[in-house]
């Protein structure tokens, strides 16, 4: 999956956040170097001036030049729902995913295909026309899948003749259609949280990827996913998504403690011991890497099972956030140490879900934008 990623012109930029244009939000994001945050381009604080203004294409970038997230607009924790101008491409492709749209049918919908390219690639890993192409190529297979026929499938996913649908077909899953009768793929979607967006994967065997959309180690993750399922990942849902979204709104909402989704996470016989663990710690409960090494046969092993823990693909309902250093302290985490924390608080019960950023700041930081912010702790886990 590819992550190349590319910001809108610096004029454009600085347009967008001087509107306040939310329909950029998720784009770029602007940080400020005399106060040493970064926002949102809709942040509602007072504006900076532009020769203050840097900017940058992900929360990753600007967190790791230095920045600290802006508390007023919060850029590290979007619910994941996409502007209204993607809301209306995407609309466009469920309402029939085998039409093909041109970059003339994107302008038509008052939409800029250089603009799309760039936020499918920042939030899918692919342009929009490969993300098209993708969803095309999934529903194929399920079709394939459910006994349709060949012919039909391919004329009927857009393709003009059998040997473009064959060799496009080919590129995404390493076999032709004839031999995927009972071949899988891994789905994967968006899933909105209160900790920022959730990029969900299942096969038809259950979920097999939950990972916060800017965790630095997703591209491993995808590729690691793909040797060991030996499959391809396009974009769509599936029955195990549907009910994993349900899941996790009921976990947030305080309302559900124990996961019933089925998973999938294949791994080294080391990793799958750590992982198994990790659904046995109690809501609510948290163990030391010690503790861990200790309970699996591995005493003194505390090092490899944080490595194994780092190595988790389905955050949240295999929990890795219960895990925590000797003495309480949280240790690391991929999703960032505030998330730790608020998914910790939240299953201990308690109010007010501080985060990090507030609880190591001895006093708050007045910006000159209005904005009050503290210091990030970690970025790794």
């Amino acid at each position: 999956m590819s992550t190349t990623i590319s910001k809108p012109t610096t004029r454009e930029m600085q347009k967008a956040y001087l509107k306040r244009d939310e329909s950029y939000d998720g784009v770029f994001y602007l940080a400020v170097r005399t106060t040493g945050i970064f926002c949102r381009p809709s942040c509602p604080a007072r504006k900076p001036l532009p020769k203050n203004v840097t900017y940058f294409a992900s929360t990753r970038e600007a967190l790791f030049a230095g920045f600290r997230p802006c508390k007023r607009c919060r850029p590290m924790e979007a619910n994941g729902r996409p502007p209204e101008w993607v809301n209306k491409l995407l609309a466009r492709i469920d309402e029939d995913s085998s039409r093909r749209l041109t970059d003339g049918d994107i302008r038509k919908l008052g939409i800029d295909s250089a603009r799309a390219r760039r936020y499918f690639l920042k939030h899918h890993g692919m342009t929009f026309q490969a993300y098209c192409r993708a969803r095309r190529m999934g529903t194929a297979l399920d079709q394939i899948r459910r006994g349709a026929d060949l012919d039909e499938v391919a004329l009927g996913n857009g393709y003009d003749s059998h040997s473009g649908f064959r060799e496009a077909f080919m590129h995404t899953f390493g076999k032709s259609p004839g031999q995927s009768r009972n071949a899988d793929c891994v789905v994967i979607t968006w899933v909105e949280s209160p900790v920022g967006p959730l990029l969900a994967g299942a096969n038809r065997e259950g979920i097999c990827l939950l990972e916060f959309t800017d965790r630095r180690m997703l591209e491993t993750q995808f590729d690691v996913l793909r040797k060991r399922l030996d499959c391809a990942i396009v974009p769509g849902e599936n029955e195990h998504l549907i009910k994993l979204r349900k899941e996790l709104g009921d976990y947030f909402a305080g309302e559900l403690r124990d996961f019933t989704v089925p998973l999938v996470y294949p791994g080294t016989p080391f990793q799958k011991q750590v992982w198994d663990e990790l659904l046995k710690i109690p809501y609510g409960r948290t163990r030391s890497y010690e503790e861990m090494a200790t309970r699996i046969g591995h005493p003194g092993a505390q090092r490899a099972v944080g490595t194994a823990n780092g190595c988790n693909r389905i955050a949240i309902v295999i929990p890795c956030h219960r895990v925590v250093n000797k003495g309480g302290k949280l240790g690391g985490y991929g999703g960032g140490l505030w998330r730790k924390q608020m998914l910790l608080d939240l299953e201990q019960g308690k109010s007010g879900l501080r985060t990090l950023f507030e609880e190591s700041a001895r006093a708050p930081h007045a910006s000159e934008n209005g904005h009050n912010c503290s210091p990030l702790q970690s970025r790794a886990r």
